[in-house]
């Protein structure tokens, strides 16, 4: 009960700093004789910005119990918050009692330089102590760089590869100053520990662990981490986190010295490529859409596909054929009711063939697109030239050449493109990233040096003569 009134800190925690700050505006102004009449509203204020003081101390002292937060610096700022309520009393007596103009302007200084430090400490514990300056070390709001990591093999798993996916995205809930759910994650020991539920982390097991389970949840799932308001980790960054877990979540070891499935190489390999400039693209198309016909959505969930929300208040959707038993052309007319809702289509592993690229070039707002695994050639290929939202489309596994995928070379929006296992030739691979410069081009078939370790001799014993 505690922490549920203690959540209503956030709430009120801003009505003291803003309507206090007023009232020593006020006090100052009305010691001129044309704002002399300020003297009931400085009255007002002062009597309403002491009592939400009074509550947001209390509320914010219920919500230290939570243990979500650094202790010390919860000490600290509760003790000045403590103060900004108790100097907010002093300021109404000596205000209400007409003392001396001295007196009342240095009560008034001193709670204005309270306000201030207690909102800074308020806002270190939310977003953490830098979140002022960090800011500052960025050249451009839209450049985001990534220091390339020159043999990736050589690096340490977690030091350089996992430790910097949950400084960026997950410190800010699970760090120093803020430990949501008590859980804490810049520190090897803690984050083993796990939180208040248990551990977070089942090494060698992925799929039980409930870290990974969480960052895999739909965006909209209540229990998805981070927070869909959050910065979010990309599919690399996952699938290097589930990697690491299922290989045991070893603190001390090399890439090399772990194995590699063949599906992991190519987020291996892109950490020793330097991050281009990061174009800032929204998540969602800019226009509101209208909702999607039920009906329709009930036929596709009928056969088995997975349609949902991409996101919570938005009417985009996701169709994914996975577990559609044996998908083809057919079914994906299916989808023609939601072309205008539709942004993310996965019809890997299907029977789908070029035909079925006819339909899919009617849904304008795509832009996620999986076609790994089926039928589909250069002649499907042209149909979707009229995507012009596409932003990522694999390939994986399909009989397209470079003839074809040059076909999309008009798509503005188009960042990812995945041709491993495909026709395109190895003499052909750098025409195709000549005519896609802004676009991330895989094309699978690493390479993986050969350690003295990874294999074995066995002899058979040597017989007495």
């Amino acid at each position: 009960m505690s922490e549920f009134f203690g959540h209503f800190h956030v709430v009120l925690v801003h009505l003291p700093i803003g309507i206090l700050l007023l009232a020593c505006v006020f006090q100052w102004l009305e010691t001129r004789p044309k704002f002399a009449s300020l003297h009931t509203a400085t009255t007002i204020a002062l009597m309403i910005g002491m009592i939400c003081a009074i509550l947001s101390a209390l509320t914010g002292y219920l919500l230290s119990f939570s243990g979500d937060y650094d202790e010390g610096l919860v000490i600290t700022h509760q003790w000045f918050g403590i103060s900004v309520a108790a100097v907010s009393i002093a300021m109404f007596y000596y205000h209400s009692k007409s003392a001396p103009f001295k007196t009342k302007v240095s009560i008034s200084i001193l709670l204005f330089v309270l306000i201030i430090i207690t909102g800074h400490l308020g806002g270190s514990l939310t977003h953490g102590s830098d979140y002022l300056t960090k800011s500052w070390n960025l050249s451009s709001d839209t450049v985001a760089q990534r220091k390339p990591i020159p043999n990736v093999q050589e690096a340490m798993v977690y030091s350089d590869i996992i430790q910097p996916v949950l400084q960026s995205r997950c410190y800010s809930c699970h760090g120093k100053n803020k430990q949501k759910g008590k859980l804490r994650m810049d520190d090897s020991l803690r984050l083993m520990k796990g939180g208040k539920d248990g551990p977070v982390i089942i090494p060698g097991n992925a799929e039980k662990s409930e870290m990974a389970k969480r960052l895999s949840l739909p965006r909209d799932d209540d229990d998805h981490m981070p927070p869909k308001e959050k910065p979010q980790p990309t599919e690399q960054e996952i699938a290097l986190i589930h990697w690491w877990i299922a290989s045991g979540a070893p603190f001390d070891k090399k890439v090399k010295q772990l194995e590699q499935p063949e599906e992991l190489k190519p987020a291996l390999l892109a950490l020793q490529k330097v991050d281009v400039k990061k174009v800032i693209i929204p998540d969602l198309p800019s226009q509101p859409i209208s909702k999607a016909n039920d009906g329709a959505i009930k036929k596709l969930k009928d056969i088995g596909a997975v349609v949902e929300q991409v996101a919570q208040n938005t009417n985009y959707l996701s169709a994914n054929f996975v577990t559609v038993r044996d998908p083809g052309n057919k079914e994906v007319q299916l989808l023609l009711p939601l072309k205008e809702q539709l942004i993310e289509l996965k019809l890997g592993s299907s029977s789908i063939s070029d035909s079925a690229l006819l339909v899919i070039a009617q849904f304008k707002n795509l832009m996620r697109l999986q076609l790994d695994y089926t039928k589909v050639t250069d002649k499907g290929l042209a149909n979707l030239t009229a995507l012009q939202n596409l932003r990522y489309l694999n390939l994986v596994g399909t009989a397209v050449t470079e003839k074809g995928v040059l076909q999309l070379k008009d798509l503005k929006s188009l960042r990812s493109i995945y041709l491993y296992q495909t026709m395109v030739k190895k003499s052909e691979w750098n025409d195709l990233k000549k005519a896609f410069p802004k676009t991330f081009i895989d094309s699978g078939g690493y390479t993986v040096p050969f350690l003295p370790n990874d294999t074995m001799e066995v002899k058979p014993p040597k017989t007495k003569q």
